[in-house]
């Protein structure tokens, strides 16, 4: 009998650890993919300022044309999937990023791809 109640602790333990998952609590931003201009392709090549390798995206700061461009990039664990890991970003690099100008955020821009040390990744 003793096993029993056991099971079912340990069992709704469970059940609360995952709804404790699906509380609101503090969120990263997302930004939704419409809200950047898939007509025009951007091209970025310039040096590396800023790496963040945050979820739900991995970010960087990227000084090209006389600016500093928020480049958002994929998620890290994809990013080392397809041949890149953020942790080889360095601020210093060079660094060159093809996407999509942001329609409401001046200055960012959602990389597609990029090429750094002369290896390119599709990031979608």
């Amino acid at each position: 009998m003793q096993r029993r109640h056991l099971t079912i602790a340990l069992a709704g333990l469970g059940i609360l650890g995952l709804a404790g998952l699906a509380l609101p609590g503090p969120a990263e931003a997302h930004h939704g993919w419409g809200s950047y201009d898939a007509s025009r392709t951007l091209t970025l090549d310039g040096v590396v300022e800023k790496v963040v390798p945050d979820n739900p995206h991995a970010e960087l700061v990227l000084r090209a044309d006389g600016r500093s461009w928020q480049v958002i990039l994929s998620p890290p664990y994809r990013m080392a999937n397809r041949g890149k890991a953020i942790a080889e970003i360095k601020a210093g690099d060079r660094l060159i990023a093809v996407g999509y100008a942001s329609k409401q955020h001046e200055n960012e821009m959602r990389a597609e791809r990029i090429t750094h040390n002369g290896v390119t990744v599709e990031l979608r």
